[in-house]
């Protein structure tokens, strides 16, 4: 058994990412799965969230939209919706977007709701990451 992942995560126009890692956390629909050298095969739906992992004691982080992860033997692929390092995040359209989606969900019902839902969750993740780097 390896003692380290290979990981990547890669959106329709790039490879966001392509490191080893030691750890891996991601959004999973259910709730959040945490992947370590020797996990078992998978294949789970991701949800708008933080992706996380740590290498040699330093942690990094992405936001993504949702996709599919795929743990393999020792590899971790994370297949993005779309996907954003910290440094690509724009703090000011992230805040706008809530105040926006905040603004909108006060009237919005069924789809409408689940979409301004959407647009609340991924702008605040998009604060809590950018903020932490």
């Amino acid at each position: 058994m390896s003692e380290r992942l290979r990981f990547q995560i890669v959106a329709p126009e790039r490879v966001v990412v392509a490191s080893d890692a030691d750890a891996v956390t991601v959004p999973g629909a259910l709730g959040a799965l945490g992947i370590l050298p020797g996990h078992a095969a998978l294949v789970a739906q991701l949800r708008i969230g933080e992706v996380r992992w740590r290498l040699g004691g330093r942690e990094h982080a992405a936001v993504v939209t949702g996709g599919f992860v795929e743990v393999g033997e020792g590899i971790v692929t994370v297949l993005a919706d779309s996907a954003e390092l910290p440094a690509e995040i724009d703090l000011e359209a992230a805040r706008g977007a809530i105040v926006e989606a905040e603004e909108h969900l006060r009237s919005a019902g069924g789809d409408e709701a689940d979409a301004w839902l959407a647009t609340l969750a991924l702008a605040t993740t998009r604060i809590a990451v950018a903020s932490r780097s």
